[in-house]
């Protein structure tokens, strides 16, 4: 029996298969310089190609770093949140809010393009009404993506997500990166009065 793959273009092609994870990548508008994005244009590698520009984006030395505030990185991790539990758009297994940008690792249950036109629409709405900002992109546009192929490609790619913070020399541990699933997995239950 054929496996149904979905498809949509932007500037990219995005493929989802079903039942299958996806690891998802975004950043701000404006956060990687031209040369670097001219660079990366050569690159005929994609996996090579999202190394370069992803170790751009962790040293942050271009364009806005806006989740740095805790208020905007606190609000995205909500409306991950709420994107999996309340809207069922997908199941969340792991993420990381960096200064410039974010990286998810889910299952999803609707189509690529719902989940990021939701999450990053919202997202930016709540983040520019944060930061005192209207008509002002706030997003790139494009997402990268990728299909998680098999199970140790799922789990090698939820630890790059985790130690994403260690990487970029913010935290020691993945633990002490307040916005990432590595934080919220070892977070306590229940707090002792």
């Amino acid at each position: 029996m054929p496996v149904l793959l979905m498809f949509y273009r932007r500037h990219l092609p995005h493929w989802q298969r079903p039942d299958s994870p996806l690891f998802i990548t975004w950043r701000l508008f404006g956060s990687l310089p031209r040369r670097t994005l001219l660079k990366s244009r050569g690159e005929q590698n994609s996996g090579k190609k999202f190394v370069l520009l992803d170790r751009e984006l962790d040293r942050a030395s271009y364009g806005p770093t806006w989740l740095k505030d805790p208020r905007l990185a606190e609000r995205v991790v909500e409306i991950l949140q709420e994107a999996a539990e309340q809207n069922k758009l997908f199941r969340l297994s792991a993420f990381v809010i960096m200064s410039n940008h974010v990286h998810i690792l889910i299952w999803p249950f609707a189509f690529l393009e719902t989940i990021t036109r939701t999450i990053k629409g919202f997202s930016a709405h709540e983040a520019n009404c944060i930061l005192g900002r209207t008509g002002h992109r706030f997003w790139q546009d494009e997402s990268f993506d990728h299909a998680v192929r098999n199970e140790e490609e799922f789990y090698r790619i939820q630890k790059y997500i985790e130690q994403n913070p260690v990487k970029a020399r913010l935290v020691e541990s993945a633990e002490d990166w307040k916005w990432s699933s590595a934080a919220k997995r070892f977070l306590p239950k229940h707090r002792l009065k």
